[in-house]
């Protein structure tokens, strides 16, 4: 459903259903942030808690972690909500 990062395919390549019309706006950047959250934050908590690492650990591994996640999940998160206004056959448009 996706070409590039995150452009949306105008026509599937196999069938030709319409798919340029979808717009996920805000809900795949919210959908990231919540999953990435929920990973990082109980294991950021753990690690402190278990191992005691110094805080330049801390600076070093946990925004790279969070920007490995957030740069694997955002283009899924967002195909997972086209593919669900799509197969729900919500507008998904500023057109009604």
């Amino acid at each position: 459903m996706l070409h590039r990062f995150l452009k949306p395919v105008e026509r599937c390549a196999s069938c030709g259903e319409a798919f340029g019309h979808l717009r996920a706006d805000d809900a795949p950047p919210w959908m990231t942030i919540l999953i990435v959250g929920h990973i990082v934050i109980p294991a950021l908590l753990s690690v402190e808690q278990t191992y005691e690492p110094p805080t330049w650990v801390h600076m070093l591994v946990w925004p790279l972690l969070s920007l490995l996640l957030t740069l694997l999940l955002l283009p899924r998160c967002k195909g997972f909500i086209l593919g669900l206004l799509w197969s729900t056959g919500a507008p998904g448009s500023e057109r009604g």
